[in-house]
């Protein structure tokens, strides 16, 4: 990938860079780069090939700087079936969020039937067009290709996400890495609206029941609840081949704008 990537490696730490500022503050970094760091990590250090990591959930509790960063892993539980792993974000010697990730070991699906919804009747990227806004995809932090809805518009929205730069400078994105870095997108899409974004999430949990294969993530929203300032809100997930999973989060009402 030609773009600038989030981080490169200094000093055996990870140096973020211009690409990975976020919207509401620019000395503060993006939710989706410290989320899909920590998932990236616990997949490098502990993943296997006969564990699907099913669940990741970040907790995001201060703003980062661009500072040095540092992840720490510690195996929770390490079993036959599952396996256990937490992993904590530490920016300038701050703490500023944490993970856990589940990951399950592959089988077989039992016999039977089981009620699931219809498949996404949405058209596959490359029958998508491109957007007109080039304000999409935060300038060109990702691509979109938008489906259905859009941003100060109320109704449900769909779209297409696909990422453009590397997370760590000369690591290929991984299948599970690349959703990690596009879960984050899961808040903005569920919970903004007429005014605009009004709301920053404070987690993110991310259910997979497959890998998902190619570049394209599909975005669904499907619930937003808010009440006294706190909004929770849920994406469904998927890739070409059809659902791989879910998003959900939950948010504080931000009175600053998002830029």
């Amino acid at each position: 990938m030609p773009n600038e990537p989030f981080f490169r490696i200094e000093n055996d730490r990870y140096q973020p860079t211009q690409a990975s500022v976020g919207p509401w503050d620019p000395n503060s970094l993006h939710g989706r780069v410290i989320i899909g760091l920590l998932g990236a990590e616990i997949e490098r250090l502990h993943g296997d090939p006969e564990f699907l990591p099913a669940r990741l959930t970040v907790d995001m509790y201060r703003l980062p700087d661009l500072s040095p960063v540092e992840v720490t892993t510690r195996v929770v539980r390490e079993g036959r079936r599952i396996k256990v792993v937490d992993a904590e974000f530490v920016s300038g010697g701050k703490s500023a969020g944490r993970a856990t990730c589940q990951l399950l070991r592959r089988t077989e699906n039992p016999s039977g039937e089981i009620w699931m919804p219809e498949p996404w009747d949405a058209p596959t990227p490359a029958n998508t067009p491109d957007p007109d806004d080039p304000r999409m995809g935060m300038n060109g932090m990702w691509a979109m290709k938008p489906i259905r809805g859009a941003f100060g518009v109320v109704g449900r929205k769909q779209t297409w996400m696909a990422e453009v730069r590397e997370l760590v400078e000369g690591r290929p994105l991984t299948p599970f890495v690349r959703v990690a870095v596009a879960a984050d997108f899961v808040s903005p899409f569920a919970h903004s609206g007429s005014e605009g974004l009004q709301y920053i999430n404070s987690d993110v949990s991310v259910y997979l029941h497959r890998e998902t294969v190619g570049d394209w993530l599909g975005f669904d929203v499907v619930s937003h609840g808010a009440t006294a300032g706190v909004a929770v809100g849920d994406c469904a997930l998927y890739d070409e081949r059809g659902r791989i999973g879910t998003a959900s989060c939950c948010a504080l009402a931000q009175t600053r704008r998002a830029g």
